[in-house]
């Protein structure tokens, strides 16, 4: 369950994350406008706040561990979003993230 909640949690981010930079990103860089912008700040700080729901406590290990959630979700957005396809290097570099991701949030610690 734990494990279940925790991806969960971290998906719900990698949304609100990506999502708020690339609503950003639309309202400065395609000239979509300021309500594009002001969705896009909302999201970056919403992430903020589901980052806090994770069990543990420690800061830097949920923001390390997220990065490697960062970077697959970044790359699976540009597919949906803006059509980009990686090539397998990225996709391999993504696999490796999650797997840093996975060793970092869930290995067996002794506390």
């Amino acid at each position: 369950m734990y494990v279940a909640r925790s991806a969960a949690l971290f998906l719900l981010a990698a949304l609100l994350e990506i999502g708020g930079a690339w609503l950003v990103w639309q309202g400065l860089r395609e000239h979509r406008g300021w309500a594009w912008i002001g969705a896009g700040v909302v999201a970056l700080g919403l992430y903020g706040v589901v980052a806090t729901f994770q069990s543990d406590a420690d800061f830097g290990r949920i923001l390390a561990a997220y990065g490697g959630v960062f970077v697959a979700g970044s790359l699976a957005w540009g597919m949906i979003a803006d059509g980009y396809r990686p090539d397998r290097w990225d996709v391999t570099g993504a696999v490796i993230c999650l797997a840093g991701m996975a060793v970092i949030m869930y290995a067996p610690r002794g506390r």
